[in-house]
C-alpha cells in the first residue's frame, strides 16, 4: 500500500540546499512517531532517463541515525526526485517523497572580481562587477544586484 507504516514515522522537514556550485546537502527530521531503532535511507533520480542513486555520505546524529546527506558533483538539470525510507524491527516505517526544482535551492556565491574606481575631486565611483559562478549557465540579466556602500 502507498502510505504502509506507522502514521508519524515518516521524516519531517525534508530541506536540500546547493551551494559552492556543486555540492548539495539534504537534512531532515526523524518522525515523531518513529520508533527509535528507526533508521533513514535517502534516494534520488536527477531524471526519469537517470538511475535512482542512494547517498554516499550520510550525516548522522548522536545515535548514529541518519538525518541527512551530503553530495558532491551534482548538476543542476530541473526536477529531481528525493525519497526517503526508513526500517525498523519494530513497525513499518512510512516513506516521503518529494520533487525539488534543483535551480530554486542553489544558493549563489557572490559576484566575483569587483573593483571600485573613484575620484577625488568628484562624488563619482565606477563599481564593476562579473555574475557569480553557477553550476548551470544563467543569462547575466537573470541577476539583481544591490550595492550598499558604507563610507566614501
Amino acid at each position: 500500500p502507498l502510505f504502509a507504516g506507522r502514521n508519524g514515522s515518516a521524516i519531517e522537514n525534508f530541506s536540500c540546499v546547493i551551494y559552492n556550485i556543486f555540492l548539495m546537502n539534504c537534512t531532515w527530521q526523524a518522525g515523531r512517531d518513529a520508533p527509535a531503532d528507526t533508521q533513514y535511507f535517502l534516494y534520488w533520480q536527477k531524471s526519469i532517463d537517470d538511475e535512482e542513486m542512494e547517498c554516499e555520505l550520510y550525516i548522522k546524529d548522536e545515535n548514529g541515525r541518519n538525518t541527512g546527506c551530503r553530495f558532491q558533483n551534482v548538476r543542476i538539470i530541473g526536477n529531481a526526485y528525493f525519497l526517503v525510507n526508513g526500517s525498523s524491527k519494530d513497525s513499518l516505517i512510512q516513506f516521503y517523497d518529494e520533487y525539488i526544482n534543483l535551480y530554486k535551492i542553489e544558493i549563489l556565491s557572490a559576484p566575483l572580481n569587483v573593483t571600485a574606481h573613484c575620484t577625488r575631486d568628484s562624488a563619482d565611483c565606477i563599481i564593476t562587477w562579473h555574475p557569480p559562478l553557477t553550476s548551470h549557465m544563467k543569462p547575466p540579466k537573470c541577476f539583481e544586484y544591490e550595492i550598499n556602500i558604507q563610507n566614501k
